[in-house]
C-alpha cells in the first residue's frame, strides 16, 4: 500500500515491500524465512529495537546467528498495541541514526514474531516453554522488579501476591518465567538464560534475586534448580533512545517509509555483559559486544555519570519549562550545574574502567546529550524518579557522605525533585502525573514547601538519609530558596 506525503510516496513496511524502499536505506540482506526463534524479549520498546535487537541484525547481516531471532512479548494490556503495529508490518523496525551532522536509515528484521498479550501470560508460558528459547530477555523498567527498600522481594505488591497464589496464571514477567521453568524441568528440557537489559547495577543479579525469591514462596525445589542450573548475567546497556510521537512519525513517511512504530537514537551504543550464559548466546563479540567476566565498573561509571546525569537535568528543566535534554544543556545555567554536580560530587566516586577515565566518559555524555538532533524530553527522562533517584542518585550521595565530600549539588538535585513532583511549574503550566507513585510524591511535596523534612519522610525512598545533617540541613535550605527565589536562582548560587 503506498501513501502519499508532500508529494512523496510513502511505502507501507513489510517483507513484501522491502524492495520498494527508498534509496539509501539499508535493509536485511539476509533470507528472513531462514529465521528461527532463540530469544524472547519481554517489554519490547524502542529501546530494545534500537539496542539488543540491532546488535543481532548486525550478526545477521554478517549471515550468523539465524537461529536467535527474536520473539517479542509483553505481560500489559498496553503491549498489545506494539503488538499490533509491529505484526502488521511483519515485526520489521525502521532505526534512524540522528547523527548532529546527518542521519542514516535502516530496516531490521532480527524479530520475527510477538506473543499475544494475555492477561494470564499462557501463550508467552508456552513459548518460553520450548527449548529452542534459550535467552529470555527483559526491558521492564528499573522500577519493574518489585524490589523492597530492603532489596528483597516486595511480597505485598498486588501483582506478586497474586502470582504467590495464582503461580499457574501470573500477571508477571516473572511469574511467567517461573511457569516456564516448571515446565521445561518437567519435560527435562534444560532453562534458559534470564537476561535484563534495564539500567540497574548489577541488573542480573537483581533479576535472578526477584525470580528465585518468587519460586521460592511457591516451589522449593524449583527455585533450587533455576538458581542453580540457570544464569543470570549481568550487564550495561547504553544507547539514547527517545519516545516515539508525531513528529517522529510524520518525518519517517517524508523519507518515504510508512512505518507505524519507527525508532529514533543517537549514533551511540554500548553493550557489555558478563559471560555467563547456560544455553548458549550469539556470538555477541562478532558484533562489537564487549564480553568482560565482571562487568561491574562499567555499569558504575554508565550508571553514575550518565543515568544519575540525566535526573540531575530532567527535574531542573522540568520546573523550568526545557523541553528536551538538549535544550538543557543548550541553557548555561542547567549546563553549569550539570557539569559542577559531576566533577566536584560524582566522577570521585566513579572507578575508570579499561580504555577510558571519569573525566573522559563525562565529556563524551556532554557531547551525547547536546545532540541537537536527539529530542529527548525532560518529561521522558524524569519518568519514574521513586525508582530512578534511589537507583541512581542516592547511592553517591551515600558514598559523598560516607567519605566526608561534598553533598550541595546533589542536596539540591533532590530538592529539584521535590520541587517538580509539586506538579506546577514556574510560568505556572500543570506537570501532569509522572510516576507510579504520583499522589504520594506530589501530597509530600506540597507538604514540603513549608516543612522540608516532609520530602526527607519518605523513607521508603530515602532511608536513614535525612539522619545525616550535611545534607537534610542542605536539602532543607535549596528547597526553601527555589520555592522563594526560583530554580535559576538556586543554581546560580550553587554555581558560583
Amino acid at each position: 500500500m503506498m501513501h502519499q506525503t508532500n508529494g512523496m510516496p510513502a511505502v507501507e513496511l513489510s517483507d513484501a515491500t522491502l524492495g520498494d524502499l527508498p534509496d539509501g536505506v539499508s535493509t536485511p540482506s539476509y533470507d528472513r524465512t531462514k529465521l528461527s526463534p532463540g530469544i524472547v524479549h519481554i517489554g519490547l520498546g524502542n529501546f530494545h529495537r534500537a539496542h539488543q535487537a540491532w546488535y543481532l541484525h548486525r550478526l545477521m547481516q554478517q549471515g550468523l546467528a539465524f537461529d536467535w531471532a527474536i520473539i517479542g512479548a509483553g505481560v500489559r494490556p498496553s503491549d498489545a498495541a506494539m503488538r499490533a503495529r509491529l505484526v502488521q508490518q511483519d515485526c520489521l523496525t525502521t532505526l534512524v541514526e540522528l547523527d548532529p551532522d546527518s542521519a542514516s536509515v535502516e530496516v531490521i528484521g532480527s524479530m520475527i514474531d510477538f506473543v499475544e498479550v494475555h492477561p494470564e501470560n499462557a501463550p508467552l508460558i508456552a513459548v518460553m516453554s520450548n527449548p529452542c528459547i534459550r535467552i529470555v530477555s527483559l526491558t521492564v523498567t528499573e522500577g519493574g522488579y518489585y524490589q523492597s527498600e530492603a532489596g528483597g522481594l516486595e511480597v505485598d505488591h498486588p501483582d506478586i501476591a497474586h502470582d504467590i497464589t495464582n503461580p499457574d496464571r501470573p500477571v508477571t514477567a516473572f511469574g511467567a518465567m517461573i511457569a516456564a521453568y516448571r515446565a521445561r524441568r518437567n519435560a527435562g528440557y534444560p532453562p534458559f538464560t534470564g537476561q535484563s537489559c534495564d539500567n540497574l547495577q548489577n541488573n542480573g543479579d537483581v533479576l535472578r534475586r526477584t525470580v528465585v525469591e518468587l519460586a521460592r514462596l511457591t516451589d522449593p525445589d524449583l527455585a533450587q534448580w533455576i538458581d542453580q542450573t540457570a544464569r543470570f548475567p549481568n550487564a550495561m546497556v547504553d544507547c539514547i533512545v527517545p519516545a516515539t510521537g508525531d513528529a517522529e512519525l510524520s518525518s519517517i513517511r517524508r523519507l518515504g517509509i510508512d512505518d507505524h512504530a519507527p525508532v529514533t537514537h543517537e549514533n551511540y551504543r554500548q553493550w557489555v555483559i558478563e559471560d555467563q550464559f547456560c544455553a548458549g548466546r550469539p556470538p555477541w563479540e562478532r558484533a562489537e559486544v564487549t564480553i568482560i567476566d565482571n562487568v561491574h565498573a562499567h555499569e558504575s561509571m554508565k550508571i553514575r555519570i550518565l543515568n544519575a546525569g540525566h535526573q540531575v537535568l530532567a527535574n531542573a528543566g522540568e520546573i523550568l519549562g526545557i523541553k528536551t535534554i538538549t535544550d538543557c544543556m543548550a541553557d548555561p545555567l542547567t549546563r553549569a550545574f550539570f557539569h559542577n554536580v559531576q566533577t566536584q560530587e560524582i566522577l570521585p566516586y566513579v572507578e575508570a574502567v579499561e580504555g577510558t577515565t571519569p573525566q573522559d566518559y563525562l565529556t563524551l555524555v556532554e557531547k551525547r546529550f547536546s545532540n541537537p538532533k536527539i529530542r529527548d524530553t525532560t518529561r521522558r527522562v524524569a519518568f519514574d524518579g521513586s525508582s530512578r533517584h534511589p537507583g541512581f542518585v542516592l547511592p553517591i550521595l551515600r558514598d559523598a557522605l560516607a567519605s566526608g565530600g561534598p553533598v550541595e549539588g546533589l542536596a539540591l538535585v533532590e530538592a529539584l525533585w521535590a520541587r517538580m513532583c509539586a506538579g506546577i511549574r514556574e510560568d505556572g503550566t500543570i506537570i501532569d502525573s509522572n510516576d507510579p507513585h504520583w499522589d504520594q510524591l506530589n501530597k509530600a511535596a506540597l507538604r514540603a514547601k513549608s516543612r522540608p523534612s516532609a520530602w526527607l519522610d519518605m523513607h521508603q525512598t530515602y532511608g536513614n538519609l535525612s539522619d545525616h545533617t550535611r545534607f537534610s540541613d542542605a536539602f532543607s535550605r535549596w528547597l526553601n530558596l527555589i520555592w522563594s527565589d526560583g530554580t535559576y536562582a538556586a543554581l546560580k548560587t550553587y554555581s558560583t
